[in-house]
């Protein structure tokens, strides 16, 4: 567990993490204060960032498998000590990490006896399982077990409705929502003259994401949903998809900052997620590994800086350099100077 000591500046925004923990592979915890906030809007934020992060944010399930020559959900499996219906549910609770866009497929093939689990679940190389001990299946017999899955990267949840079951494949209830639950708590400073407000949040995931990285989701979506409004009703006509996530126009809601006019650049930089770069899975697996999440944050590393990451390549390196320079006209220096 890491603990952190709480400061609060009067001047600049400020967020800190000042709690982390790993309770088992499947849950991990945070706690995070953002401060100091003027009266209200500590639950303004709350409230909005509790509800993005339960339900904005992607996730990664099984929703469906098919067995073979099986007539119902309910039937049992000589051989086999679980019924169709509870290996369906064990295979509900499988934890999955993706950067999957849409479906895909995978399976398991396993002859007993033994214990059948989630090591076993045959995927494609951008499908990672969180936890392989999550338990599917034990097999009492010599006997096989063949099962087709498909795997959905999305968010909120999926009911399966009843007219779905054909040929043997069921569709499993999907909770795709990573993080598991989330709260938010004020705590007021100051005197009757000028009060001040510190937002606590707490959060926990299901391992498939840190809760510093869905709370970065979270604030990447609110901002993208939010972000249309800046614009005025002639020039949101002419945006194509996506245009108005790059880059933000100047902040013109307070006095105050009038001065980060100087910055713009830096801030439209800050508005971009590499997300939005077109990478391939591996190479955004690896910026992300390394706590890049903007254009700003890769534009802070050199060409060796990114060598020295992990399971990174020179080939990655020209990639990212040739979508910079398509894109944004962008180059990374060689090395820090």
């Amino acid at each position: 567990m890491v603990r952190e000591k709480i400061t609060v500046s009067t001047r600049t925004l400020q967020w800190k993490c000042v709690e982390s923990r790993v309770d088992s592979r499947r849950l991990y915890y945070g706690r995070f204060i953002l401060s100091p906030l003027m009266k209200g809007q500590a639950d303004t934020i709350g409230i909005a960032m509790r509800r993005a992060l339960l339900g904005e944010i992607e996730g990664t399930c099984i929703t469906r498998a098919k067995f073979s020559k099986i007539p119902h959900e309910y039937s049992t499996i000589a051989g086999i000590q679980e019924s169709v219906h509870e290996i369906l549910m064990n295979l509900k609770e499988i934890v999955l990490r993706s950067n999957l866009y849409g479906t895909c497929e995978a399976s398991i093939c396993v002859r007993g006896p033994g214990y059948v689990t989630a090591q076993d679940i045959i995927l494609p190389p951008y499908v990672e399982i969180v936890d392989n001990t999550q338990h599917i299946a034990s097999l009492t017999e010599p006997i096989e077990l063949v099962i087709g899955l498909e795997i959905e990267r999305n968010r909120g949840y999926l009911i399966k409705t009843q007219n779905n079951f054909q040929d043997g494949s069921y569709p499993i209830d999907a909770v795709f929502m990573p993080v598991r639950n989330a709260n938010h708590s004020i705590h007021v400073y100051g005197n009757e003259n000028g009060k001040q407000e510190i937002l606590f949040l707490e959060i926990w995931t299901n391992g498939s994401l840190t809760p510093k990285e869905a709370l970065h989701e979270a604030s990447r979506n609110l901002i993208d949903l939010f972000i249309p409004f800046l614009y005025t009703e002639e020039e949101n006509l002419h945006l194509k998809d996506n245009q108005h996530m790059v880059p933000l126009p100047p902040f013109t809601f307070y006095d105050k900052l009038a001065k980060l006019t100087k910055n713009k650049k830096k801030i439209a930089l800050k508005s971009i997620f590499i997300d939005q770069l077109d990478l391939p899975p591996r190479i955004y697996n690896c910026l992300k590994r390394s706590n890049i999440y903007t254009l700003l944050d890769l534009l802070n590393n050199s060409q060796e800086d990114l060598m020295k990451m992990e399971h990174f390549q020179i080939e990655d390196v020209k990639q990212i350099l040739g979508i910079l320079e398509k894109n944004f006209v962008i180059d990374l220096p060689k090395k820090k100077f």
